[in-house]
């Protein structure tokens, strides 16, 4: 077997890109079969769930793998290596972050346990790597990716104040953020800068406002943005238009996110509202109009039948 075909025999598939989300410096999607690689190390955090099959890696010296359903944690700067468990491989999605992105007094902690049996923490982390693979939802990934580094926090560094991850009730910071959301409604606005602006840290901005809405901000914008959108259709302005003034990214994420808000489409909303405009219009049109025929009074025939004009022989 040459190189190459061994090489394509170890590594399905890989797709890797850099996000316009700040603190993400790559994702990286990778299936690996039979690959395994050797002992590096990275400058960034290393984010990683498993979605198909397993991973047995050694961190600082001691062996360590993913169980099922798990999130791995790895350090910056910490030499590690990684292999499949069985002859299958295993599917992994992985976010590197910055290196900033955690504390670097956590380092130890994650060096202690990589490896968080957390379901909620790896659903998040799941979220982010969806809003990042749909161009125009860097907001959504930014907000969302501000829990998941709130929860590894958490984990790496226990609360001891007895009250736990209670979302704050910060009303008023609440209030300035969505006063923020609806000036900006086109424009947007990053996390980084909604939290320079109001003076709160992003993780405590995104909590104060779900806590006190009960929609994070991304879906309020998302939802401003589509009502916008909405009344815009209305007035008759084409969707790709409609897309471009309201803030998304282009039509087809104004497609994806109306559908999900809306039921249907933009085009379809607007063959609806076509269809009514339509039928109220044929409903007003008065008699005797050009559209619609003055009637011709009926008739009685010698046989008892009714005709609108006479038929000479018709009986």
């Amino acid at each position: 077997m040459s190189a190459v075909e061994q090489g394509r025999r170890e590594i399905r598939d890989v797709t890797a890109w850099r996000p316009h989300v700040p603190g993400i410096v790559e994702v990286f999607h990778a299936h690996y079969t039979e690959y395994a690689y050797p002992m590096h190390v990275h400058d960034a955090w290393t984010l990683l769930i498993v979605d198909d099959g397993a991973v047995r890696y050694d961190l600082d010296r001691h062996e360590h793998g993913t169980p099922n359903g798990t999130v791995t944690l790895l350090p910056p700067h910490v030499p590690h290596n990684g292999s499949p468990v069985t002859e299958d491989g295993f599917r992994k999605r992985v976010l590197y972050l910055d290196a900033d992105a955690l504390d670097t007094g956590l380092i130890g902690a994650a060096v202690d346990s990589p490896d968080l049996n957390d379901p909620l923490l790896r659903r998040r982390i799941g979220q982010v790597h969806t809003a990042l693979a749909r161009p125009g939802d860097e907001f959504e990934a930014e907000s969302r990716l501000m829990l998941v580094r709130e929860r590894l926090r958490s984990h790496l560094r226990p609360c001891h104040d007895g009250h736990g991850n209670r979302p704050p009730t910060d009303r008023p910071l609440a209030g300035r953020l969505r006063e923020l959301l609806d000036e900006r409604v086109a424009q947007g606005v990053t996390l980084d800068e909604a939290a320079a602006l109001v003076h709160a840290h992003p993780a405590h901005l995104v909590r104060a406002f779900s806590a006190a809405f009960g929609i994070a901000p991304h879906q309020y914008l998302m939802s401003r943005r589509v009502d916008r959108a909405r009344r815009m259709l209305l007035d008759g302005l084409p969707p790709g238009q409609v897309a471009a003034a309201t803030g998304f990214y282009d039509q087809a994420h104004l497609t994806r996110h109306f559908k999900r808000l809306v039921g249907v489409p933009p085009g379809r909303y607007v063959r609806a509202l076509s269809r009514r405009r339509s039928a109220r219009s044929g409903a007003r049109t008065p008699p005797g109009s050009a559209s619609t025929p003055p009637a011709t009074p009926a008739t009685r025939t010698p046989c008892g039948s009714r005709r609108r004009s006479p038929a000479p022989g018709a009986c």
